[in-house]
């Protein structure tokens, strides 16, 4: 891990962005603080010099595993299937002595930096899916599958690292009545220095599948490059939450962890930090270049709708969501496909630290979302945007809250198609505090482009008024549709502070302090002139008075400013308002 400050930085379209490498402290984005350090992933840096071990199909994977040396090379025969459940032994290697298991045509993979997907496993289409290029399939993966109603295929053993897994389909075997975890670490064991690369990670079409990779009591850990579909749990099943990567639960100091460039599918949340018993929080976390996604045949009332074998739909919920993190960065995503209806309104992302309630107490006082930063990134066609929030878990008023949710940074985000056709609010954006100390505080929305419902609100707001008010909210620049009930009370009846009153009444007393100015509102209703909004914001009546270069009814347009645009280089830095879309188009170019 470097100890200064390494940045990559590219043009993009006479724009340059930077994009954190290894970082050193206080390094801000906004309010936030970026990342402190990175995952080294590279197959430079992660060397194999000793042995090439060939493992064919009907051969002893797990003799070949027990006796590998550290800097070994395992490859396993294309197109053979290794079933079983598989330790990975706790070997004392180093930086310069990886074990890398991979299949033995990694040459026929794509380069390395470029995303796998299951044409290499001879799949020619995934219906439902993102076509992907495929003009000749072959399966040039090996295939590692659980068949049994445990966690696994691959098991790392307490202590183990320097793992990379390359060109391999990992899966669990279909009609087998349990919900596993394809790769884990052991129960309360931890590891380290574990890349997984150009690798699919996949349920079955109706079993229910909890988790791809778990990074629990991991620390330097990427996943890189790969492609994860089919993790869902049924409504009513053995499990209610599935997600493609998760972690941040647990009593290790998990991190850093690199999630970059991958196809992330999961009917709960692609990517989950927290959400149970932890007592430590996971810091320094990039989850970057991702296209999260869920296939439109899992929503209910979809024609050939897939259900799971108990007959109910799958648990949806959101694309990404932290209750236990610092220090991340989520840039250059693109998250397409959400709707809400199993106990959720549609949010893709949600950052909402969590004192999760569970039948012994609450489990996590410790659970903070802190130093948070999204920005160049793309949320379309989902019920409703981001959502902002403490709250208590558990009912009745017997949970408790968690530590801490402060300083988050978004900008230069589009968000565009959110409609009340996908289940969920219809909103922009939600922020609200549910605890009775350490109120959310210091969010910063700058440079977002966005279109909620017209039936719904721009912004959510809520926190009764018996407790502290939350603080430090900077709303500024933004280019935003407001719709019929532009700032909204989140609930709580006459207790919100946002039970009634104008936009800016509602700012005020829920905020103890605010900026919110130097916004394009976009189309307010009759019923909220520009006179009860703060001052120093502009009303454009109508899309057409915004002069997008295509505005597309707000769902998948290109809104970049016409060079006549009156809100061209009208921002407080002398940007554009609204999002960077020339940055924006160029840091999701390779994405999908």
């Amino acid at each position: 891990m470097q100890s200064y400050l390494a940045r990559f930085v590219f043009a993009i379209a006479g724009v340059a962005l930077s994009v954190p490498s290894a970082q050193a402290s206080g390094v801000f984005d906004g309010p936030a603080e970026l990342p402190r350090a990175t995952v080294v992933s590279t197959l430079a840096k992660t060397p194999a010099p000793g042995s090439h071990v060939t493992v064919r199909a009907g051969d002893n994977l797990q003799t070949a595993l027990n006796n590998a040396h550290c800097g070994d090379t395992i490859e396993l025969q294309a197109g053979a299937v290794f079933t079983g459940l598989f330790d990975l032994p706790t070997k004392s290697c180093d930086d310069n002595h990886w074990i890398v298991i991979r299949t033995d045509a990694a040459d026929s993979l794509p380069s390395e930096g470029e995303r796998v997907n299951p044409c290499y496993a001879g799949i020619a289409t995934l219906v439902g899916r993102p076509a992907y290029a495929c003009g000749n399939p072959q399966n040039v993966m090996a295939r590692v599958e659980n068949p049994n109603p445990v966690d696994g295929p691959f098991i790392l053993q307490k202590g183990a690292n320097h793992y990379r897994l390359i060109g391999l389909e990992v899966t669990r075997s279909a009609g087998v009545h349990d919900a596993p975890v394809l790769l884990t670490v052991e129960p309360k064991g931890v590891a380290d220095h574990i890349v997984i690369d150009r690798c699919w990670f996949h349920g079955t079409v109706r079993d229910e599948t909890r988790l791809g990779v778990s990074l629990r009591g991991m620390s330097q850990a990427a996943v890189v490059d790969s492609y994860f579909s089919d993790f869902h749990c049924n409504e009513y099943g053995m499990c209610t939450d599935a997600h493609a990567i998760g972690g941040g639960t647990g009593d290790h100091q998990d991190g850093p962890f690199k999630i970059s460039h991958n196809f992330l599918e999961a009917s709960g949340e692609a990517v989950m930090f927290g959400g149970g018993s932890a007592t430590l929080t996971p810091a320094d976390i990039e989850i970057t270049r991702n296209h999260f996604f869920k296939p439109w045949q899992w929503m209910p009332g979809t024609p050939g709708q897939v259900k799971g074998l108990n007959g109910k739909s799958f648990a949806t919920k959101n694309h990404l969501e932290l209750k236990n993190a610092t220090r991340v960065l989520v840039e250059a995503n693109l998250m397409e496909n959400n709707w809400g209806g199993f106990t959720q309104a549609g949010y893709a992302l949600l950052l909402s630290p969590k004192n999760q309630h569970t039948r012994h107490g609450n489990v996590c006082p410790k659970c903070q979302v802190t130093d948070v930063t999204i920005r160049y990134t793309r949320i379309s066609h989902s019920g409703s945007g981001i959502q902002l929030e403490t709250s208590i878990s558990g009912n009745g008023g017997n949970g408790a809250p968690a530590l801490a949710g402060q300083r988050w940074s978004i900008h230069d985000v589009v968000i565009d198609d959110i409609s009340k056709n996908y289940f969920g609010q219809g909103n922009v954006f939600i922020i609200a505090n549910g605890w009775p100390r350490n109120p959310v505080n210091t969010i910063t929305i700058n440079h977002v482009t966005a279109f909620p419902d017209a039936g719904a609100h721009l912004l959510m707001i809520g926190n009764s008024i018996k407790d502290p008010d939350m603080f430090g909210l900077v709303f500024t620049n933004n280019l935003v549709a407001t719709g019929q009930y532009p700032v909204w009370s989140s609930g709580g009846g006459w207790e919100s502070c946002a039970y009634h009153g104008t936009p800016e009444m509602k700012i005020q007393k829920c905020f103890k302090t605010s900026t919110f100015k130097n916004n394009a509102l976009i189309g307010t209703p009759d019923a909220f002139p520009p006179s009860d909004w703060p001052s120093g914001n502009l009303f454009p009546a109508t899309v057409d008075a915004v002069k997008f270069v295509q505005y597309d009814s707000g769902g998948d347009g290109d809104y970049t400013l016409q060079s006549s645009s009156p809100y061209k280089n009208k921002g407080t830095d002398g940007k554009d308002l609204g999002a960077d879309i020339a940055g924006l188009n160029a840091a999701l170019s390779d994405v999908e």
